[in-house]
């Protein structure tokens, strides 16, 4: 006997996932800062979102989650929209962790309970907020794990999120390879220089 054990719709790894917000409300109280207005993670599955919202909502309720996909596709935001998990085209985007064609069940319904919204970024935005890890905190961050920090920029700079909200973003992952992750960089100061 074997079993398969989902990637993300499966209460183990929801909870597994979930421990990532614990610790960041955990710190960020032990620092004396009081509750975070908003946790930030990335999407795909939904089963480190879930595991966010549950970590959430059980330690600090008056936190709102809000989970970031890629733009390419309308899995996590068209789910909510129509109040069921929905199948799509494999997403085309350069986060590669997130090209799940469906959310899972379960997560989606912890999500659609829990998560305040759900929105998309542009593949652009993702390898913005790679340069920003790397430049700025010295930090690798694959496509996918930046995901949520380029979902908090693009609220933050729309207004949604205002100025001075307590921000905490789940960062997910150092999963690419070098070569790759110098091209996407490469290819964006190309862009920037036209």
């Amino acid at each position: 006997g074997r079993h398969f054990l989902p990637s993300y719709d499966y209460k183990y790894t929801i909870a597994g996932q979930g421990t990532a917000a614990k610790e960041l409300i955990e710190q960020v109280e032990e620092m004396g800062e009081g509750p975070l207005d908003y946790i930030v993670v990335c999407l795909g599955g939904g089963g480190i979102s879930s595991g966010t919202a549950l970590s959430a909502n059980a330690l600090s309720p008056t936190t709102k989650v809000i989970s970031v996909e890629p733009e390419s596709t309308n899995r996590g935001r068209g789910a909510m929209e129509q109040n069921k998990v929905i199948a799509v085209e494999t997403p085309h985007t350069i986060a590669d962790g997130a090209q799940s064609t469906r959310m899972g069940y379960l997560t989606f319904a912890i999500i659609s309970k829990m998560v305040e919204k759900i929105v998309g970024v542009t593949d652009d935005e993702i390898v913005e907020a790679m340069e920003d890890f790397a430049n700025r905190m010295k930090m690798i961050v694959e496509p996918t794990g930046c995901l949520s920090m380029a979902g908090l920029k693009k609220l933050v700079k729309s207004g949604e999120i205002p100025p001075g909200s307590k921000c905490g973003v789940i960062v997910t992952g150092g999963n690419v390879d070098m070569d790759r992750f110098c091209r996407l960089l490469t290819e964006k100061a190309q862009k920037n220089s036209k």
